[in-house]
């Protein structure tokens, strides 16, 4: 058909190194579309040259990321100003930067559609821009359940240990009082000296805790799934991935009450705790080591939210998106 022949450029200012959640989403979307169009995924366009050149003239650009991808957002827009301009929203994108940063809100307007990863980024949006916006969930393979230890308890947080993940409260938590079997495992690169430091204190102020260090994904789903919970203390998130990795493996969540956790896990979820609170985090880890009656609600809440993160409804959608974009 026709829009096999026609090429999108896809910016993603994260490279595979950074293994990162929006390095997972521009990579996932590439192999969506790779059926539907030639795909040009590149950190910034026009591309670098240490990266190869579109086959053809490109129609469309789809770029991950307001602020950072702003140069190639601008270019575009300049050098193609009737072509499809599509930008989707990171959490820093939409709880912070698109409020102060002239570049950011530069590409809001010049997007002609713009693409939210929850349905709380929506109301997050400025009112002027909503009606060209959308919301596509992220999504993962569904994993075969792990029977879960009944000796004993373990809390998981994943994700790089930098300031907008608000590793801290994570260790911070562990370190309170806790009946024996309850261990805490923190897996991440310190993108910070600062955190790389408090995460060996915390291990050898408690046994409780493991600072795992980076893992390659695939490692750190397993951990996920063998996990009794997984916890995001996040300041900011514009769809968290390891939620919906949780979620797709049978891991109930406990999370900070922010609008971007709130957009996914849905406004009654009885797992939040107040952002930066360790002390109401810990006494959630208790109530779901001690309490199975608490753990299966969680369950069954993430449970009835799977359906948002199924790998077939993501891939719909963004063909969709783009498709139209094209027609």
């Amino acid at each position: 058909m026709e829009s096999e022949a026609k090429t999108i450029v896809l910016v993603s200012p994260a490279t595979a190194d950074a293994n990162n959640g929006n390095w997972h989403t521009a990579h996932r979307w590439a192999q969506f579309l790779s059926g539907h169009c030639d795909i040009a995924l590149t950190s910034r366009w026009p591309a670098p040259p240490q990266e190869p050149a579109p086959r053809r003239a490109p129609q469309a650009m789809l770029a991950l990321h307001a602020r950072r991808s702003a140069p190639s957002i601008h270019a575009w827009a300049r050098a193609h100003p009737d072509k499809p301009l599509i930008v989707v929203l990171t959490g820093t994108d939409l709880y912070r930067d698109i409020h102060t940063d002239a570049d950011a809100q530069q590409s809001l307007a010049l997007a002609s559609r713009l693409v939210v990863l929850q349905e709380a980024g929506l109301a997050a949006l400025p009112a002027e821009w909503r009606g060209k916006a959308q919301v596509v969930y992220q999504s993962a393979p569904a994993l075969r359940p792990a029977v879960k230890s009944s000796r004993s308890f373990r809390a998981v947080m994943v994700g790089h240990l930098r300031d907008e993940k608000d590793p801290l409260t994570f260790m911070e938590a562990a370190c309170q009082d806790f009946p024996p079997g309850i261990h805490f495992d923190q897996i991440g690169l310190a993108l910070d000296p600062h955190f790389d430091e408090a995460a060996r204190a915390t291990a050898q102020r408690t046994l409780r805790y493991r600072w795992l260090g980076g893992l390659p994904r695939a490692q750190t789903r397993q951990h996920i799934k063998r996990a009794h919970v997984l916890v995001n203390c996040s300041r900011m998130e514009g769809g968290a991935h390891v939620i919906l990795e949780a979620v797709q493996s049978g891991t109930p969540v406990l999370a900070s009450r922010i609008s971007g956790n709130v957009g996914m896990l849905g406004p009654d979820y009885a797992g939040y705790f107040t952002l930066g609170d360790a002390a109401q985090l810990a006494v959630l880890v208790r109530r779901c080591a001690l309490e199975p009656d608490f753990l299966a609600l969680l369950q069954k809440q993430c449970g009835q939210r799977a359906y948002l993160f199924d790998p077939r409804e993501e891939k719909r959608l963004v063909i969709n998106l783009v498709t139209s974009a094209l027609g």
